[in-house]
């Protein structure tokens, strides 16, 4: 299973960020487009070829097709820190 994981942080008065995480589901490459018809392969999930960074980690270990293909899933969670109030005692 390939999983990307981007985090992006915002500024603001209270410390917060947001964690995206991307995940590739099943291939949706119409393999019979040529003579007009509708075939999909049947891979369930896209796995990379190669490490993260190279070109062949593009390229699904299972089907052969690019990741493009594969349906995108992203995942949203907003992470907040509580940062309490200033306090003169």
């Amino acid at each position: 299973m390939m999983k990307k994981r981007q985090v992006v942080v915002k500024s603001s008065t209270t410390s917060s960020s947001m964690v995206r995480c991307v995940r590739y589901g099943e291939c949706q490459k119409n393999h019979a487009a040529n003579i007009g018809g509708y075939a999909v392969d049947g891979c369930r999930e896209f796995m990379a070829s190669g490490e993260q960074g190279t070109t062949s980690a593009l390229t699904c270990a299972a089907c052969g097709c690019h990741r493009n293909f594969h349906r995108r899933e992203v995942e949203t969670e907003v992470v907040c820190e509580y940062s309490p109030p200033n306090s003169n005692y």
